[in-house]
């Protein structure tokens, strides 16, 4: 029944006839309840199926799907979908939507903080790296300098390059200081959050 119910859920077009024949509509509908498909889905699993004179039984299916909405509908998994960035397809019966978007909207602010947290740490690594190679083109360049082998020309060229790389080190500590301090902000938001929102627990 697993591999049946996995194949109609995914609209496989390559099911068997026996595999159609066997369909539980009523499972089957739950299976798209309970993953937040939306009505039409059906036609999916009705397309798969109509080689074979197989008909899909609505009836059976929308009651399934009822029954799985309201295990999708729970604050619980919409506080779920929502930190993890999911998208809500408006599927919840007006009876479930209030506490569900509540607690998918509480979802979504945590991901939020989370990925600007993420995203700033991202941003400040990739500046102390771009930092350490610029220090170190600007050592290379003073190696060149003191070298006896060096020429004027390419004295002058390490002496252009160096004051580039300086003007460059600079801003790059000026905008590490500043991710510094949003990191910092970002984290103590995201700390704030998390010590006045509790997960929805129903």
């Amino acid at each position: 029944m697993f591999t049946l119910i996995a194949l109609a859920t995914s609209g496989c077009a390559s099911m068997s006839k026996e595999e159609c024949l066997a369909m539980d509509w009523r499972t089957i509908g739950y299976e798209d309840g309970v993953a937040g498909y939306s009505g039409d889905r059906i036609a999916t699993h009705r397309k798969a199926c109509a080689k074979y004179g197989v008909r899909s039984d609505l009836d059976l299916y929308q009651a399934g799907r009822a029954q799985g909405l309201r295990e999708y509908c729970r604050p619980t998994n919409g506080y779920r979908l929502g930190s993890g960035g999911a998208t809500y397809r408006g599927v919840c019966p007006a009876n479930l939507e209030g506490d569900f978007l509540r607690a998918f909207e509480a979802g979504q602010q945590l991901y939020t903080l989370q990925a600007r947290v993420a995203d700033a740490k991202a941003q400040l690594g990739a500046k102390r790296r771009e930092l350490d190679r610029v220090q170190h083109g600007i050592a290379a360049n003073a190696i060149t300098a003191m070298s006896s082998e060096t020429s004027k020309q390419q004295l002058a060229d390490a002496v252009i390059d160096t004051a580039q790389l300086a003007e460059r080190a600079g801003r790059l500590k000026e905008e590490i200081r500043r991710l510094e301090g949003d990191t910092v902000r970002y984290e103590r938001d995201l700390d704030d959050y998390l010590a006045r929102q509790p997960s929805p627990t129903s």
